[in-house]
C-alpha cells in the first residue's frame, strides 16, 4: 500500500499546508474552519482543533482518530443525504469534492461551510485518503439572501441596525411600507412612533433573558402619510458582535393576510360549528350502531338459551308423557304430573318468545285481514282489560290483507294492550288503529321499500322517559316489578315484526302516554323469507311398525324422543352425529323415516339430509329444531317439527312425511 498507516501519522499542521496550497487563495482569503484526513482503509477520520471546535469534539477522541459517522452528525439533516452522495462519488473515482452544506455546531448555531477535498489513491489506484478543509462562508450566504430579497422581494423593505445606535440604515421601500418620506437613515424613534402598541419595531424580544437568533414579529401600525392602519411583519436575523448584535432583516405589509386570516377564522368557525353537528350525528349514528349490536348480541344469547331451554323442556315433556302412560291411575300422582306438565308448557311459551326476540322462531304464516283478526279478538281483549278501560278501534275501509302468523300477532296485540292498561291504572282509553303506509314515509332503518300496514295501540297513561324508552325492547327489561312481568313481551314483538319482514316502532313521552307500532308487510307474495305457510294436514291413519332413524347430539333428546317413537309402537335406531347416521343408512336401506335435529357439530340436520337424500332419494325426513331459520334450500323436501314437541306432535309430523306432496 502506497500510504501506509505510519504515512498518515504526520502531523495535522502538515496535512492542513498541503490542502491550503491546493485549495488556492480564494479559500485562504475566507479562512480555514478545519481541515480532516481520512484514512480510507482504517475508516478513521483524523482532523485538527479547529474543525474538533467546530464539531464539540474533546482533544481525547482526536488523538486515535474519530469513526467517519462523525463527519456526518452534525451536518444539517436537510443536507446530510447529498453530502453523502457527494462523498461516496469521490470514493468511486471523482477528482475533486467542493460542497456548500449546513452544520449544526456544538453551541447550537447553524452555519453555512465550504467543504474542498480530494482523494488520493494508491499505486492499484484505490482510494486510500481523502483530505480536504472546511470553510465558513456563513456571512457570504447571508449578505447573498439580503441580496436576493432586495432585488426580488418588490414591496420589501430592507433594514440594517447596530446595537446602541440612535439610527437605523432603510431602503426607500422601507419608509415606503410605514408611511415616512423617503430616506436612507432613520431615527429609531421615528419609527417606532408609527407603531400602533407601545412595543419596538428593532429591538427583539428577549428570550429566556437572552437576545434571539431570529426577528419573527408581527405589528399594528398607523401610517404617518393617510393615518391607515396596517399591519407590517419583520424578519431577519441577528449577528453577535462581542457584547453587542447587529440586525439585518426585513419588513413587509401583512395587511391583506391578516384580513384574509380573519375571514378564515370566520370560516373556520362555521366550519367548526358545522363538523361539531356532523360529530353529534355521527355520535347518534354510532350510538345506533351500538345499540343494534347490542341487540343482535343479546338476541345471538337469548337465542342460544331458548334453544337449550328447549332441549331440557323436551327431556321433561316426553318423560312426563311416558311417565303418565306407565304409572298406576293415581288421581293425585295424575295431578302432580299434570302440573309439571303445566310448568312445563309455561316455560316452552317462555322460549318461544325468547326466540321470537332472537327472530329464530318457527312462523306459521298466513293472509290475514288486520280489521277481521282485532275485531275477533276484541271481546277477550275487553274482558281481559277490565271495565275502567274502553277500547277504541280505527280501521279504513280499503285496508289490504297482510301476512303473518295469526297466533302470533293475536299474541302482540293483546300483550300491547295489556301494557296500555298498566300504564293507566286510573283508566282510560286504548286506542287500535291501522293504516297503509309506504316505506319512504315511515322513515324507518331497515325497511325494504314496498307498502306497509302500520297497526298502533295508544293510550295516554304515564308513558317513558328516554332512558327507559331506550331500552323497553330488551328482553327481561320490564317496569312492572318483580314478579309482574317477564320483560319479553315487547321484544318478542320486535323480534316478531322483524322476522315477518316488517318493524317495530315505540313513540313515549313522560306523562302523555305511549303509541306502539307493527309495521306489517302487505301481502303480496305465497311466501316471506324464513316464514312457511302451514299446511293444512287432513287426519290420516296411525302409521305403525316403521323403522325410524333418529338422530340427535344431546343424549337426553336422543334417548326420549326414542322413547317416544318406541311408545308408538315403532322400532327406533339411534345415531348421536350426522357421520354416525350415516354409516347406520348404509347397512340398514329398509330405514321408513329419519328425525334429525338440526343443531349438531360437525354436520348440521340439513347437511345430514342432503347426504340421506343421496343415498335414499324417496326418504321421509323429519327436520326437529328449536329455530325457525332452516335453510331454505332445504324446504321443500323436510318437514319441521318444532321443539319441545309432544308424542302427539311427533306422531303428526310421522303422519305427513309419509305424504311427499305435503311436504315443505
Amino acid at each position: 500500500m502506497a500510504n501506509s498507516s505510519s504515512a498518515l501519522s504526520a502531523t495535522m499542521s502538515d496535512r492542513t499546508v498541503v490542502q491550503a496550497d491546493s485549495a488556492g487563495p480564494i479559500l485562504a482569503a475566507l479562512g480555514t474552519s478545519g481541515t480532516w484526513d481520512w484514512d480510507i482503509l482504517a475508516d478513521r477520520l483524523y482532523i485538527d482543533e479547529h474543525f474538533a471546535d467546530l464539531y464539540g469534539i474533546s482533544p481525547e477522541e482526536t488523538a486515535c482518530g474519530l469513526p467517519t459517522e462523525k463527519f456526518f452528525q452534525a451536518i444539517h439533516a436537510a443536507d446530510r443525504p447529498r453530502i453523502r452522495i457527494a462523498v461516496a462519488g469521490i470514493l468511486a473515482g471523482a477528482e475533486l469534492f467542493s460542497k456548500e452544506f449546513r452544520v449544526l455546531t456544538s453551541a447550537g448555531v447553524t452555519l453555512w461551510m465550504l467543504g474542498r477535498g480530494q482523494c488520493h489513491l494508491n499505486a492499484n489506484e484505490q482510494p486510500v485518503r481523502f483530505t480536504g478543509l472546511l470553510v465558513d462562508v456563513t456571512e457570504r450566504k447571508r449578505a447573498e439572501e439580503r441580496l436576493r430579497i432586495a432585488q426580488t422581494a418588490g414591496g420589501v423593505g430592507t433594514f440594517e441596525y447596530i446595537d446602541g445606535f440612535a439610527t437605523v440604515s432603510v431602503s426607500e421601500q422601507f419608509c415606503r411600507v410605514l408611511g415616512l418620506h423617503p430616506a436612507t437613515v432613520l431615527p429609531v424613534q421615528t419609527i417606532n412612533g408609527v407603531l400602533a402598541e407601545s412595543s419596538a419595531l428593532l429591538v427583539p424580544e428577549p428570550r429566556d433573558g437572552d437576545i434571539p437568533t431570529s426577528l419573527e414579529a408581527e405589528f399594528l401600525i398607523t401610517r404617518q402619510d393617510d393615518g391607515t392602519s396596517r399591519w407590517v411583519a419583520r424578519r431577519g436575523e441577528i449577528i453577535r458582535e462581542g457584547a453587542g448584535y447587529r440586525l439585518i432583516g426585513v419588513i413587509y405589509d401583512v395587511t391583506a393576510t391578516k384580513q384574509q386570516e380573519a375571514t378564515l377564522r370566520e370560516l373556520n368557525d362555521t366550519l367548526e360549528s358545522r363538523v361539531e353537528q356532523e360529530v353529534e350525528i355521527r355520535q347518534k349514528a354510532e350510538e345506533a350502531l351500538r345499540q343494534a349490536q347490542k341487540m343482535e348480541a343479546i338476541g345471538q344469547l337469548t337465542g342460544g338459551i331458548a334453544h337449550d331451554f328447549n332441549n331440557l323442556l323436551m327431556a321433561i315433556m316426553s318423560s312426563l308423557t311416558l311417565l303418565q302412560k306407565r304409572l298406576a291411575a293415581d288421581p293425585a300422582v295424575d295431578r302432580l304430573i299434570d302440573n309439571a306438565m303445566q310448568g312445563a308448557e309455561r316455560g316452552a311459551a317462555l322460549t318461544q318468545r325468547m326466540l321470537a326476540f332472537a327472530r329464530r322462531q318457527d312462523l306459521s304464516a298466513e293472509r290475514l285481514m288486520v280489521p277481521e283478526l282485532v275485531e275477533g279478538m276484541r271481546e277477550l281483549v275487553e274482558r281481559t282489560l277490565g271495565p275502567a278501560w274502553s277500547l277504541e278501534l280505527a280501521f279504513p275501509d280499503d285496508l289490504p290483507p297482510v301476512l303473518a302468523d295469526a297466533n302470533q300477532l293475536e299474541m302482540a296485540i293483546l300483550n300491547l294492550t295489556v301494557n296500555a292498561r298498566d300504564a293507566m291504572p286510573g283508566g282510560g282509553l286504548i286506542h287500535i288503529a291501522a293504516e297503509q303506509r309506504e316505506a319512504d314515509d315511515a322513515g324507518l332503518e331497515g325497511l325494504t321499500a314496498g307498502s306497509y300496514i302500520a297497526l298502533s295501540v295508544v293510550d295516554t297513561g304515564e308513558g317513558m322517559d328516554a332512558d327507559t324508552l331506550s331500552k323497553a325492547t330488551e328482553p327481561f327489561f320490564t317496569t312492572k316489578g318483580i314478579g309482574k312481568g317477564t320483560g319479553l313481551g315487547l321484544s318478542m314483538i320486535h323480534g316478531l315484526a322483524k322476522q315477518l319482514g316488517g318493524s317495530f316502532t315505540l313513540r313515549s313521552t313522560l306523562g302523555q302516554g305511549t303509541q306502539a307500532t307493527l309495521w306489517l308487510p302487505i301481502d303480496h307474495s305465497a311466501e316471506i323469507e324464513g316464514v312457511t305457510l302451514s299446511p293444512r294436514v287432513e287426519a290420516e291413519p296411525r302409521p305403525d311398525n316403521l323403522k325410524i332413524l333418529v338422530v340427535d347430539d344431546d343424549a337426553l333428546i336422543l334417548m326420549n324422543t326414542a322413547a317416544l317413537l318406541e311408545d308408538l309402537g315403532h322400532e327406533v335406531l339411534e345415531a348421536s352425529s350426522g357421520e354416525m347416521a350415516i354409516a347406520i343408512l348404509r347397512q340398514n336401506t329398509n330405514v321408513d323415516v329419519l328425525i334429525t335435529d338440526q343443531a349438531m357439530p360437525q354436520m348440521t340436520g340439513t347437511q345430514l339430509a342432503d347426504l340421506a337424500t343421496e343415498l335414499r332419494g324417496d326418504l321421509p325426513i323429519i327436520l326437529a329444531s328449536g329455530y325457525g331459520d332452516v335453510p331454505s334450500g332445504s324446504q321443500q323436501r323436510i318437514v319441521k317439527l318444532g321443539k319441545p314437541f309432544t308424542q302427539g306432535m311427533l306422531e303428526t309430523a310421522l303422519v305427513q312425511a309419509l305424504k311427499p306432496h305435503s311436504r315443505v
